[in-house]
C-alpha cells in the first residue's frame, strides 16, 4: 500500500474518533526509516488507546499492514508503525514536552477538513 493511501486512511481514522491538532510531516528527505509522520492529540489515556486501535483496524481493513503499536501500557503516547507512515498519538502535555513538530519542522502539513483541528 502506498504512503499516500496509508496517510489518508490514518487521518480519516483519527478524525473519526475526534483526534485534535492532526499534523502530517513529510520526513523522507531526512530519514530512510519512514516517509511520513502523523501527530495527533487525544484528551485521555482511553482516547489515545481508542485512536491507536481504530487506526490499526482501519489500515488492516483496507489491506494494509500494521507493524506494531508501542506505548499501550501507559497510554500517554502511542506510536502506530505502518511502515512508510508512523502515527504518534499523544496527550497534550506529552506532545508539548517532546515537541516532535519542532524537531521535524521543515515540512508540516495540516489537514484542511473542517473540524479536524478543533
Amino acid at each position: 500500500m502506498k504512503s499516500e493511501e496509508l496517510q489518508k486512511i490514518a487521518i480519516a481514522a483519527l478524525e473519526d474518533l475526534k483526534a485534535k491538532d492532526i499534523e502530517v510531516i513529510e520526513v523522507g528527505h531526512f530519514t530512510s526509516l519512514f516517509n511520513t509522520m502523523i501527530i495527533a492529540s487525544a484528551e485521555s489515556t482511553r482516547q489515545t488507546k481508542a485512536l491507536a486501535n481504530h487506526v490499526r483496524e482501519e489500515v488492516k481493513a483496507a489491506g494494509g499492514t500494521v507493524y506494531g503499536v508501542e506505548g499501550e501500557q501507559t497510554g500517554e503516547w502511542l506510536l502506530v508503525d505502518l511502515g512508510d507512515v508512523v502515527v504518534h498519538i499523544m496527550q497534550p502535555a506529552i506532545r508539548e514536552y517532546y515537541d516532535l513538530e519542532g524537531l521535524w519542522a521543515e515540512s508540516v502539513w495540516r489537514p484542511s477538513k473542517a473540524g479536524s483541528a478543533a
